[in-house]
């Protein structure tokens, strides 16, 4: 593989991460992440060695259906480091909607990855963010949203 190639299964992984996240689709999630992953989520707040420990805490945090998230990922800077190892910087972009308690947060911050690629699949090593702002919006008044986790399977 060329190395735009390279770079481009990089940015795959990463966009299915988002994905993954927000569709509370955790298996999916887990095939993203190296079996010996690590975080630093909100500069090292919330950090967790291993796949397992990682999915537990997303699916703990984010697992309800009365919580509702939106993760992008903007403007990609990738590194290949080596013939198997690679890093990134990515522009974060998130809301989350908590509806029992009438809460919104928003946020932005920059996340900053490690790649490995483990039998031709790029895996991330390492992820995490540090914020350039978040807030948090309490509503006044039950907030009416409809979700795909509303619909029958």
């Amino acid at each position: 593989m060329s190395k735009l190639d390279e770079i481009e299964a990089i940015k795959q992984v990463k966009y299915r991460y988002f994905r993954a996240l927000d569709c509370k689709q955790w298996e999916a999630l887990g095939e993203t992440l190296s079996e010996d992953a690590t975080t630093a989520y909100d500069s090292g707040k919330y950090s967790f060695q291993g796949r397992t420990a990682i999915l537990g805490f997303l699916r703990d945090a984010l697992g309800s259906r009365r919580v509702i998230s939106l993760h992008h990922g903007h403007h990609p800077e990738i590194e290949l480091t080596g013939e198997s190892t690679a890093r990134g910087t990515w522009y974060l972009e998130d809301t989350v909607f908590f509806l029992d308690a009438n809460l919104v947060l928003h946020g932005a911050g920059f996340y900053n990855d490690e790649y490995v690629k483990i039998a031709d699949a790029w895996k991330i090593r390492s992820t995490g963010y540090e914020r350039t702002f978040e807030y948090m919006e309490t509503l006044e008044k039950p907030l009416e949203m409809r979700t795909r986790f509303d619909q029958p399977k």
